[in-house]
């Protein structure tokens, strides 16, 4: 099978729209509390509360994604996205957006893109064979990528010439023109037309039963030390880079640079993942994971360029490498866990996975603000690069964070570390977004920053 079945064209482009809404809102939301007469406070706490949600919901996400069908969760979240974003855009043009209205459609917005972050990562596998994982994986990001250069560049342009309101109108658009990708990919998979057969996945049988199905998907996570321990990496590195970037950058753009800078800033960090993603999409790295996890200490670049009075093209050049490293990491890590946890769970896994690595979102975001208040905007930046430098040596001291391999030509053995050819008890049934949904609604996905 080809890379590029329908399937996985239709996927790519809902994904791209989808992220260029997602990195667009932050950006067009911290600036509407912004010109409301907010501070570094209030724009963390607005953020924050978007987060919460979606970290509270991330779990039954995962469990929703490995029970009904993946696209048809996925197109839900992305209409639901589109309404909510939408009714902020209204709020802000016609001038009635205080704090708890921005704050209350925030947590509306996180709890419907919950929903579909699992059911997102988990979908690729079923539209590609085994062995074009990796360069699927690296094309899937890439169009993310393209997607998040505009959102970002875009976000910051129409928040200087025409305010925030407008970017959360755009925003609502692309939500809803997502939601029309992931039908058709839905449509692609029912059809036949790209569903990968190593990627099946066993249809549930029997009345759900949520608790025990988190439960199985906690062995999954847990059986694994290389899962956990990168997921505690990023429980401190996604921490810092939140409220750092997401929340005292704002701040530092707006006493110094500007709003049109920092979105340009902002642009060229996706830039150098893009750029990142053509070199990962050639490797063929066996050890892709420790590579990944290694350069994950160039997120402390940007922090340290915030933190002096830097040149913006010198801020810029940190963000376009730390991009290129995004990039190593993303793409080695989706494929160890599609190559090594069942197809039937892996979507569960993915929910743990974002649970752990967006924990800490909400609580960076709240308290960069009374962190740079109180010690200083510098030596907020400066604690931020310790951590996030700490956490990536701590993870690369793990022997199956070194050890593991990528590249196997398969998908989801079931096997725990150490354990070989491990038979896939669903192998062989049909996935649920191929099956038994005849005439029903296929779709698309909503990521939260994160």
């Amino acid at each position: 099978m080809t890379v590029l079945t329908p399937a996985f064209r239709r996927l790519v482009l809902a994904r791209s729209l989808s992220w260029f809404g997602n990195s667009m809102a932050p950006v067009v939301l911290a600036f509407a509390v912004l010109d409301a007469g907010g501070s570094a406070v209030e724009v963390g706490l607005v953020v924050g509360v978007r987060s919460v949600c979606n970290v509270v919901l991330l779990l039954f996400g995962g469990v929703l994604a490995d029970r009904l069908p993946r696209a048809l969760v996925l197109q839900g979240a992305a209409l639901l996205a589109a309404l909510v974003q939408g009714a902020v855009g209204a709020a802000v043009l016609a001038g009635r957006s205080p704090l708890a209205v921005l704050m209350l459609l925030g947590a509306v917005q996180g709890a419907a893109s919950a929903v579909s972050v699992p059911a997102s990562s988990a979908l690729i596998p079923l539209t590609v064979s085994a062995g074009a994982l990796r360069r699927a994986n690296a094309l899937s990001r890439m169009g993310m990528n393209a997607g998040m250069i505009a959102g970002t560049s875009l976000g910051g342009l129409l928040a200087a010439v025409v305010g925030p309101g407008w970017g959360m109108v755009l925003d609502a658009a692309a939500f809803l023109a997502a939601a029309v990708g992931y039908r058709l990919a839905g449509r692609a998979l029912r059809s036949g037309r790209g569903a990968a057969s190593s990627g099946a996945v066993p249809v549930p049988v029997g009345p759900a039963r949520p608790w025990y199905e988190l439960r199985e998907g906690w062995r999954e996570f847990a059986s694994r030390t290389w899962v956990w321990v990168v997921v505690a990496q990023f429980f401190v590195v996604n921490a810092v880079a939140a409220g750092g970037v997401q929340v005292l950058g704002p701040t530092v753009a707006d006493a110094t640079f500007g709003r049109t800078a920092w979105g340009l800033v902002l642009a060229a960090q996706m830039a150098g993942a893009l750029a990142g993603g053509l070199l990962v999409a050639r490797s063929r790295a066996r050890h892709a994971l420790r590579i990944g996890v290694a350069v994950v200490a160039l997120d402390a670049l940007p922090l340290l360029a915030l933190a002096q009075p830097a040149e913006v093209w010198l801020l810029s050049a940190a963000m376009f490498v730390n991009g290129i490293a995004i990039e190593q990491f993303g793409v080695a890590w989706d494929v160890s866990l599609q190559e090594n946890v069942p197809p039937a769970r892996l979507a569960r896994v993915y929910s743990y996975d974002a649970l752990g690595s967006t924990l800490a979102l909400p609580v960076g975001e709240m308290a960069a603000g009374p962190l740079a208040e109180r010690f200083g905007t510098r030596a907020a930046l400066l604690g931020g690069v310790l951590l996030v430098v700490v956490a990536t040596a701590a993870a690369l001291s793990s022997r199956e964070v070194r050890g593991l391999t990528t590249g196997t030509g398969s998908t989801g053995s079931g096997a725990a570390p150490g354990a070989k050819g491990v038979p896939d008890p669903g192998a062989g049934r049909e996935p649920p977004d191929a099956a038994g949904t005849e005439g029903g609604p296929g779709g698309g996905a909503v990521l939260p920053g994160g």
